[in-house]
């Protein structure tokens, strides 16, 4: 029998668009052009504006030959180029590749040869890195310079045109294409979280869409917030909120750098209503509002994700006036994919009990299909009894495309038709889920990923060392940073923990040189392997 339904009903031009986040701009374009778009420093954009010089970007990146299956990479701070940068590059047909200004110049320089980057914006603040990672890449990219006003700071032009010249060559009225399949690529993010090189995490039109639709219905985001960029837009895409408050025609106010003192003032000035970030990012406010006996007239909303806020810092936002929304997800799931939904009745908890509950990293986002915690190997569901311990499973549109060139790490991170987080989890009994540990030993400080393994190698370099473990120690101000377990060489007892550390900072980027470093043997099972769960708890009590 035939389907009725598969008869005359196919898709068509009126009825079948492929999904793309590139929609949002020119809606809000139409709906508000005269609302502000983005503030940075003295400059600000309408909507009208912002989607013109978007489209400027896009026809002077096509002029430059730019097209489908090319990289355009970017090495900038929280401004209006990385804004612009996230419609104009993919408005070519083009990937675009947010770079982390965090790493050193062998990060960036493999990851731009990696990525076949044919054209660079890059902030002239980073100079020193771009110049030096350009100098280890056999296929030289255009270079295009960033030359924000806000910034005042030593940095040479390295490219052949500044970025408003070159955006100026643009068409305003540029006639871009939207993707012709949602499954085509959008964004390139690279993550650290293995040994070896990175891997390039690939976003699609689909994807990217959904995550920003599903940020706005996570966080309840009314029509035109003032979003304010604490949280820097190479972390996946800045979690897609380029996207979101575009498709909520909110405001975007641009800041260089995280700085309490200044966060206050754009709060001030214009009215902020929501930020997202790490931990850190809570603690520069805690103590930036005690040193000037602040709080905050309007509620202020903080989406964090990464490390659960202590009890002690949710009373602390408390007393500002902030609502914290705790949420849990991966570069490979396009950033946040779950999120502690909270209930009414909880308000009226204690705060300990409210601590414990905005613990957990919660339910699957609403457009995430599956979320699970599973054993490892079966992919068997542990029982929801808040104890059993599971590896966190994802499924669903907001699951990465896969990883760029590397067939073998794609496939063992899907086994099974499921998303290999690497997360180890409980299920609790209301099926909110709650981390434990990170089974690759992931350290996250201040938002940023770093791998044990990767200081752990550095430290085999230095003489001295005879045994290492690199392992998380809470910290107060970024989460968690790296704290080492040494067991030196007899003849080295004159080596000091300055000594490694100064030896870390030589071959790390500064967020991944460790804080701690303790003497002694290193605790091992009998079949020799380093206990490192032995080595948190007294990493957690030093």
């Amino acid at each position: 029998m035939t389907n009725p339904y598969a008869v005359g009903l196919e898709q068509n031009p009126a009825n079948y668009e492929p999904l793309s986040p590139l929609s949002f701009l020119p809606r809000a374009a139409r709906t508000h052009p005269n609302r502000i778009a983005w503030i940075h420093g003295d400059r600000q954009a309408t909507y009208a504006e912002y989607y013109q010089r978007c489209r400027r970007l896009a026809s002077a990146l096509q002029a430059h030959g730019i097209g489908r299956g090319d990289t355009v990479s970017i090495m900038a701070a929280n401004v209006p180029a990385m804004l612009e940068a996230h419609y104009g590059v993919p408005m070519t047909g083009a990937v675009l590749n947010t770079l982390n200004f965090r790493l050193d110049a062998s990060s960036i320089g493999f990851m731009l040869e990696h990525a076949e980057t044919k054209i660079l914006l890059t902030d002239r603040e980073f100079a020193p890195t771009i110049a030096a990672a350009l100098a280890k890449v056999t296929r030289k990219p255009l270079v295009i310079d960033i030359d924000d006003p806000v910034y005042t700071g030593p940095g040479d032009r390295l490219g052949v045109i500044e970025y408003e010249e070159f955006i100026q060559q643009g068409d305003p009225d540029f006639a871009w294409q939207r993707p012709t399949d949602e499954w085509d690529p959008i964004s390139l993010n690279y993550t650290s979280g293995t040994t070896g090189n990175p891997k390039g995490v690939v976003f699609h039109h689909r994807g990217a869409y959904l995550q920003g639709m599903g940020n706005v219905l996570a966080w309840n985001l009314p029509n035109g917030p003032v979003y304010l960029w604490t949280l820097p837009m190479f972390h996946c895409n800045g979690w897609c909120f380029p996207w979101t408050i575009s498709a909520v025609s909110g405001t975007h106010i641009c800041l260089r750098r995280v700085d309490a003192t200044k966060i206050f003032e754009l709060i001030d000035a214009y009215g902020v209503t929501h930020l997202c970030g790490a931990p850190i990012v809570l603690s520069t406010l805690i103590n930036g509002a005690q040193r000037e006996n602040r709080r905050f007239e309007r509620r202020l909303q903080i989406m964090t994700a990464a490390s659960a806020p202590p009890s002690s810092t949710i009373a602390a936002m408390e007393a500002l006036n902030v609502q914290i929304c705790h949420a849990y997800g991966l570069t490979e799931t396009y950033g946040p994919a779950t999120l502690c939904e909270w209930h009414d009745e909880w308000d009226a908890l204690p705060l300990d009990e409210r601590a414990v509950l905005k613990s957990r990293q919660g339910v699957p986002y609403s457009v995430l299909e599956g979320l699970m915690v599973a054993d490892p190997e079966t992919l068997e569901p542990v029982p929801a009894d808040g104890q059993t311990l599971g590896e966190v499973f994802f499924r669903g549109n907001i699951v990465m495309k896969g990883y760029l060139k590397n067939i073998k790490a794609t496939e063992e991170s899907f086994r099974g038709g499921w998303f290999h987080s690497g997360d180890l989890a409980v299920m609790h009994p209301n099926h909110y889920i709650e981390l434990k540990d990170r089974s690759k030993d992931i350290i996250i400080s201040g938002g940023e990923n770093i791998s044990s393994l990767e200081v752990e190698e550095i430290l085999y370099r230095h003489p001295a060392v005879a045994d290492v473990a690199c392992v998380a120690r809470p910290d107060e101000k970024w989460g968690e940073t790296p704290c080492l377990f040494v067991d030196l060489r007899a003849g080295h007892e004159h080596v000091t923990p300055d000594d490694l550390i100064s030896h870390c900072r030589q071959h790390l980027a500064g967020f991944k040189v460790p804080k701690t470093v303790v003497f002694g043997p290193l605790p091992r099972t009998s079949t020799g392997k380093i206990q490192k769960f032995v080595l948190r708890d007294r990493a957690a009590k030093l």
